[in-house]
């Protein structure tokens, strides 16, 4: 289902983002079309998931996440009409995707203002960020409350 290496922490994950988008310094153009290309890259979520109860509030752009668990471990998949958002989604995947509600729900998500996230969104994509982490931190914990 996911490609996720369940040998690697959340806090790992976040430290490779961090170098990646290192080597892009800091020109922002050269990231802006970084998360472009991870958007292009990202797969498009299955017509049968683009539903109103995936489709996120908050957000400028259309956002869809859908969530399964599979072994007692949540995996994201998410979808956006617009390629940066997809691409902010896409990332936010890769952190939290293949990890216990538990530690979802725990993870502190330093990534986003290590690599500049924060200080360079336009405050609408800001908030649709946060709303994306806030909506997979919710659902991990009605996952876990669930058990």
């Amino acid at each position: 289902m996911n490609s996720h290496d369940p040998g690697v922490t959340i806090d790992e994950t976040q430290e490779a983002i961090i170098e990646e988008f290192a080597r892009l310094g800091d020109d922002w153009m050269r990231v802006y079309e970084h998360l472009i290309h991870l958007g292009k890259e990202s797969p498009e979520l299955d017509s049968r998931h683009k539903t109103e109860d995936n489709l996120l509030r908050g957000c400028q752009s259309r956002v869809w996440l859908h969530t399964s668990t599979e072994a007692g471990k949540l995996y994201f998949l998410v979808d956006s009409d617009a390629f940066i958002i997809k691409g902010i989604a896409a990332l936010l995947v890769k952190v939290l995707s293949g990890h216990t509600p538990e530690q979802v729900k725990t993870a502190e998500l330093y990534f986003i203002d290590r690599i500049g996230l924060q200080s360079h969104l336009s405050p609408m994509r800001s908030n649709g960020l946060y709303s994306m982490v806030e909506e997979m931190k919710a659902r991990a914990k009605s996952t876990a409350l669930r058990k």
